[in-house]
């Protein structure tokens, strides 16, 4: 190694010293909180909405989405608006529609440190008839002081946690993120998934549950519902008293199917690679094979039919 290139690589070692040196000594006066790395030109926009609505629609870019209980019954969103991010927040034909757009060059939303901007609704208590989001990257959460008429939200990256009640349906899709439903009704669920994961807990549903995944488990838990259709190419599926008063259809390219004291009128699961266990609170019909393992069910003659159907995956089902 030549005299030059020792140099050089002394100079560098140097360099990295200096710099880390001086990222540690910034960090601790900031108490290592890593936002303060971020752009330092945002500021909070603040829209008082004055007029009546009963609908709400969100377009946003880049935003992490969150409905607060206003305290004195008025109405207003709040966004944090860094350089380069428009919002804006106006009722017409009685839809409050808020719109974000990030208008920054590609290179400009390179950050490891910069936090999602955030945006809150404050509403009032009360029930509204629809809420329609269309988000790119950023989480959703919606308590459960609001309900709706319906709800339709679709997103590309981020989790989705939804506690609102809805006389008509709750739509999610998601492409990469979580769906979380809990401690509410609803007329119909539809949810989806690319990549995630998919709870459901405490929910009531008069009519189709249809859970759909790619790459993801799904875990349902204390729902009960008209019928329940669930499909999924990797990822397993689990339901916990869970009870359905005409089909529960469940198909799986790969993944385990967990029964815990369930029941429906009808049930009919089909898996490629995984097993299908659990437990069933009423004597079926059962109709139950696989091609390389081992099925036991029990011998009863008497209720719906029960059809399981595997090709690598044993089948084991139990009554009570």
């Amino acid at each position: 190694m030549s005299t030059a290139v020792k140099i050089w690589l002394v100079i560098g070692l140097v360099l990295i010293l200096i710099g880390g040196f001086l990222f540690v000594s910034v960090m601790a006066k900031e108490n290592w909180n890593f936002s303060a790395l971020g752009d330092a030109a945002g500021e909070t926009r603040t829209f008082e909405i004055k007029d009546d609505f009963e609908n709400i629609s969100i377009r946003s870019d880049t935003a992490r989405i969150t409905f607060v209980p206003s305290a004195d019954g008025t109405c207003r969103v709040e966004f944090h608006n860094r350089s380069g991010l428009e919002h804006s927040a106006s009722v017409q034909d009685g839809t409050l529609n808020i719109e974000t757009k990030d208008t920054r060059k590609w290179y400009e939303s390179i950050s490891v440190f910069t936090d999602i901007p955030k945006l809150t609704i404050w509403l009032p208590q009360g029930e509204y008839e629809s809420l329609l989001i269309d988000e790119s990257t950023g989480d959703i959460e919606i308590p459960g002081e609001f309900s709706f008429g319906r709800v339709g939200i679709t997103a590309s990256t981020g989790d989705v946690d939804c506690f609102a009640s809805a006389s008509g349906q709750i739509r999610i899709e998601t492409s990469t993120g979580h769906i979380r439903l809990e401690n509410l009704s609803a007329g119909a669920l539809a949810l989806s998934v690319s990549t995630g994961r998919v709870e459901v807990g405490s929910v009531s549903c008069a009519g189709e549950v249809s859970v759909r995944v790619s790459t993801g488990k799904a875990s349902l838990t204390d729902l009960t519902c008209g019928s329940l259709v669930s499909a999924g190419s990797t990822g397993d599926i689990s339901l916990k008293n869970v009870i359905a008063e005409e089909t529960v259809t469940i198909e799986r390219s790969t993944g385990d199917v967990k029964l815990e004291r369930c029941d429906a009128a009808e049930l009919f699961i089909t898996t490629d690679t995984g097993d299908v266990t659990g437990t069933l609170l009423s004597e079926k019909v059962f109709i139950a094979q696989s091609d390389t393992g081992r099925v036991d069910v029990p011998e009863t003659v008497t209720g719906g039919k029960c059809k399981i159907t595997t090709d690598t995956g044993k089948i084991r089902i139990r009554i009570g």
